[in-house]
């Protein structure tokens, strides 16, 4: 059942219901690797105002999608970033999480943009739900991977908030899919188009925010392929690959004899994009606007 926050904001849960106090450090104070993920995702989920703006512009004039966006949609995501920023802060209290994420709001601000958004207004819905089925299996991942009783809590939390936000972007992409006639090639297209730029950006300009603060000077490109080879081998042994696929497949509305054929199929093709091999050599860093 929703609860309602002090601006009229609908939250499902609280931050401070969360007993960070009784967080057990020894469990994962020397994971590095999550560190640079738990920061990270800070990062972009505390920075879902700037999403929000341009998807309000985007969406104008429809009542029933802006509203929940903003007063759901915008509240959930920040008060997952500011409860990641509690953990991160809690567990390394050394980070200087306000400095790193002014850099990476510096860097990463002027790429949120109206004109990278799709070209329909379904299409763009579609792309959404690309982005849902990323943030709901990844938090499932962290869940199952932690051993540290508040961070489960905490993923499973968000992971919840998630799958919430992939069928409220579903529901609406259900309405403009026949206003605007969609067929389900220029839907696959605009899926695969969003699959093709999901974990890029965002990713390597947090970790390069969070990298140069701690090891000033240092090989950062180096560094990230070592991060980015390291996240995808642990990613093969425990991410939900049948939960992404029957997420990613839903927006095509195949019958169910197509869908069962074509979900482990694609869950198969999942898990060879997650081969870290091919990240080794060929990984292109995107430009910082700023250098």
């Amino acid at each position: 059942m929703a609860t309602y926050g002090s601006s009229g904001a609908i939250l499902r849960w609280f931050i401070d219901d969360l007993p960070f106090d009784k967080i057990e450090r020894e469990r994962i104070a020397g994971d590095t690797d999550l560190f640079y993920f738990l920061a990270g995702a800070s990062f972009v989920e505390i920075t879902s105002d700037l999403y929000t703006r341009i998807l309000l512009e985007y969406f104008e004039g429809d009542a029933a999608l802006t509203d929940w966006l903003r007063h759901e949609w915008e509240p959930q995501e920040l008060q997952h970033g500011a409860a990641l920023r509690r953990y991160v802060e809690t567990v390394w209290p050394e980070f200087d999480w306000t400095a790193a994420y002014e850099d990476f709001r510096r860097a990463y601000g002027p790429l949120c943009k109206a004109e990278l958004l799709g070209p329909t207004r379904g299409l763009e819905l579609a792309s959404r739900c690309v982005v849902e089925t990323g943030t709901a299996t990844i938090y499932s991942m962290i869940r199952d991977l932690t051993e540290e009783p508040v961070l489960r809590q905490l993923a499973t939390l968000i992971r919840t908030d998630e799958v919430s936000h992939y069928g409220q972007f579903f529901k609406h992409f259900k309405r403009y899919r026949g206003d605007e006639g969609l067929s389900r090639t220029r839907i696959l297209r605009a899926l695969w188009s969003r699959l093709a730029e999901i974990d890029d950006e965002d990713v390597w300009y947090a970790f390069r925010s969070i990298y140069n603060l701690m090891a000033p000077g240092a090989d950062i490109a180096a560094a990230y392929r070592h991060y980015r080879l390291r996240a995808h081998e642990r990613m093969r042994a425990c991410y939900p690959y049948d939960m992404a696929a029957t997420m990613l497949l839903k927006p095509l509305a195949l019958n169910w004899q197509l869908q069962r054929l074509a979900t482990p199929i694609l869950a198969i093709g999942a898990r060879q994009l997650l081969r870290g091999t091919r990240l080794s050599n060929r990984l292109t860093l995107p430009r910082d606007p700023h250098a």
